[in-house]
């Protein structure tokens, strides 16, 4: 029998007409009643010009893969996306600047090499409902079809874990870096979407490493 999130996502394959995206939910099916200690992940993570997807746009994109509870840094990929719109402000955050910007890739020939390494794989993401915005929309551009895949989220699973014994969260406390160092993990220079998306996917180990046995499901939305 299916359970609601496989029924969800065979349903999306199936109505989904990009064929790129329609591959990727095909092969997320199999990785749902998988263990969480062998279920492929990939951790992802982008820098923007903004927080809103609908005017802002993304700057660099960077992924690392995760392979039988082991980072395998040697998929890791950063893409740097070129663009005519300036970069304005937000430089002072993530540090990439308009010049920098002309020796990046074309948007959709990197959606396109993003996609191929989703595939097989489950995403993972801190704070997936802001990057997942910005990705659906270059998807709908690039592909003419939205992003919905199987993910998980390390800031929704800190969130729950804080809850169970809080009623109120300190301001700050679901940041990447304060989650992380309430597991011991090193602090990392952040803004960088390759560092960001390995730190992102140190922080699911540690969240996950006294529950290896358990369906990776349990952690998706």
């Amino acid at each position: 029998m299916f359970s609601s999130k496989r029924l969800t996502l065979w349903n999306r394959a199936r109505i989904c007409k990009a064929k790129p995206i329609a591959k990727l939910y095909r092969s997320q099916l199999p990785l749902l009643n998988l263990a969480v200690a062998d279920a492929p992940l990939l951790a992802i993570d982008l820098e923007m010009t903004g927080l809103d997807a609908s005017s802002d746009h993304i700057l660099s994109i960077g992924w690392v893969p995760i392979n039988r509870g082991a980072i395998a840094t040697e998929g890791a990929e950063h893409w740097l996306i070129s663009g005519q719109r300036e970069v304005g402000d937000s430089a002072t955050i993530h540090g990439i600047t308009d010049s920098q910007r002309q020796t990046g890739s074309l948007k959709q020939q990197v959606m396109g090499r993003f996609l191929n390494a989703c595939r097989g794989r489950l995403l993972l993401f801190h704070h997936a409902p802001l990057d997942i915005a910005f990705i659906d929309r270059a998807c709908r551009i690039a592909f003419n079809s939205g992003f919905k895949p199987a993910l998980a989220d390390t800031m929704a699973i800190e969130r729950k874990r804080l809850q169970r014994h809080s009623d109120a969260l300190a301001s700050g406390a679901l940041r990447l870096t304060a989650c992380r160092q309430r597991y011991g993990l090193p602090d990392y220079t952040g803004h960088n979407a390759l560092t960001d998306a390995l730190a992102t996917a140190e922080l699911f180990l540690a969240q996950s490493s006294a529950d290896s046995t358990s369906k990776i499901s349990r952690y998706l939305l």
